[in-house]
C-alpha cells in the first residue's frame, strides 16, 4: 500500500498537468451576477475559462479582451454560459483590460471590467534534423503547402455557439507526453516557428482517441503535418492530431470523447513516430496541458 502512494505521488510530481494549482478568481456585477474566471496561469501559451453558472437573470453575455471579441455559448447539459480565450505565445508582460458585457433578460445591460496580469514565460530551444523537404520545400509543393495553409485558416474560423465537449479533456494517447509547447526550434541549422503543440511518443500504430467529443472537421493528408485529424469542440476550441499512420474517422463526423480517430504514424515532418497534439482557441494556439487541468461543466 505504501508502494503505491509513493507512486502515485511520484506520478503527481512528474506529471506536468499537476505542476500548476489553478487560478480561481470572481465578479460580482451590480445586479448579483456571478463571473467565474479558472486558468492554470496567466502566462502565454495558456488558456482562461470564464463562466457564468446558471442565471435566469441573464440572456446573453460576451467579452472584449485584446481587439478580440468572444462571445459567450451554452452546453447541451449545462444552462449557464462559458468561453474559452487563449493567451497567445508572442503575448508580452503587463497589465491588459478584459470587459465583461451582460445582456439581461429584461433588456438592460451590465458592463464590468478586469484586469489581468499576464506573467511572463521563457520557453526552451531544440535543435533538429529531419528531411530537407521539409525545412526548405521543393518549388513543386509550394502551391500545395499555400493551399494547406488557406484550408486550416478557414477550418480555425469556423465558430460553432455551442459547446460541444463533455467534461474536463484526457490525453488523446497513452505515452511519453512531453510538455514541449512553445519550444523555439531549430530544424537543420535554420530557425523556424515555435512548437504549437506536445508530442507524446508511442509505438507506431498505437490507437489515437479523441480527447473530448466534437465534430470532425479535418481528417486528411498534409505536407507538414501528414496525416491529420481536427475537431471542433465548438465555442472555437479545436484539437489537432497529426503524423497519423492511419485515420480513422471522416470528416464532418460527430465524435466522442475517447473514440478512436487515427493510428500513431510517422508522416509529415518528423523524426519519428509519436503524436503531435495541439490545441487551438479563436486561431491562438496553447498549451494542451492548460486544457487537462480544466472542467467545464
Amino acid at each position: 500500500m505504501k508502494k503505491v502512494f509513493l507512486l502515485f505521488l511520484l506520478f503527481i510530481y512528474l506529471n506536468p498537468i499537476f505542476l500548476f494549482s489553478l487560478q480561481e478568481e470572481q465578479l460580482l456585477t451590480p445586479s448579483g451576477v456571478t463571473v467565474d474566471f479558472v486558468c492554470r496561469a496567466f502566462k502565454p501559451g495558456e488558456v482562461i475559462v470564464v463562466a457564468i453558472k446558471d442565471d435566469s437573470s441573464v440572456k446573453n453575455a460576451w467579452i472584449r479582451f485584446l481587439e478580440r471579441r468572444y462571445p459567450m455559448g451554452k452546453s447541451e447539459t449545462n444552462a449557464g454560459l462559458l468561453t474559452f480565450i487563449g493567451l497567445d505565445l508572442g503575448l508580452k508582460p503587463g497589465s491588459y483590460e478584459m470587459e465583461i458585457f451582460i445582456d439581461k433578460a429584461l433588456g438592460e445591460r451590465e458592463y464590468i471590467k478586469k484586469q489581468i496580469s499576464i506573467l511572463a514565460k521563457e520557453f526552451p530551444l531544440k535543435k533538429l534534423w529531419v528531411d530537407e523537404k521539409f525545412v526548405t520545400p521543393p518549388p513543386e509543393f509550394n502551391e500545395r503547402i499555400r493551399r494547406e495553409g488557406k484550408i486550416l485558416k478557414v477550418i480555425y474560423g469556423i465558430t460553432t455557439e455551442q459547446w460541444l465537449g463533455k467534461g474536463f479533456f484526457i490525453l488523446p494517447s497513452s505515452g511519453k507526453a512531453t510538455p514541449n509547447f512553445g519550444e523555439r526550434r531549430i530544424f537543420n541549422n535554420k530557425p523556424r516557428s515555435p512548437h504549437r503543440g506536445i508530442d507524446i511518443k508511442v509505438p507506431y500504430g498505437t490507437p489515437v482517441k479523441a480527447s473530448n467529443s466534437g465534430r470532425i472537421v479535418l481528417a486528411s493528408d498534409l505536407y507538414f503535418a501528414g496525416k491529420t485529424v481536427i475537431i471542433d469542440h465548438g465555442m472555437s476550441v479545436f484539437t489537432m492530431y497529426c503524423h497519423f499512420s492511419k485515420i480513422r474517422v471522416t470528416r464532418g463526423r460527430l465524435v466522442k470523447k475517447g473514440e478512436i480517430i487515427g493510428e500513431i504514424g510517422a508522416t509529415g515532418r518528423v523524426t519519428g513516430p509519436h503524436l503531435h497534439w495541439a490545441v487551438k482557441v479563436s486561431g491562438i494556439s496553447v498549451d494542451p496541458f492548460s486544457i487537462l487541468s480544466l472542467t467545464f461543466e
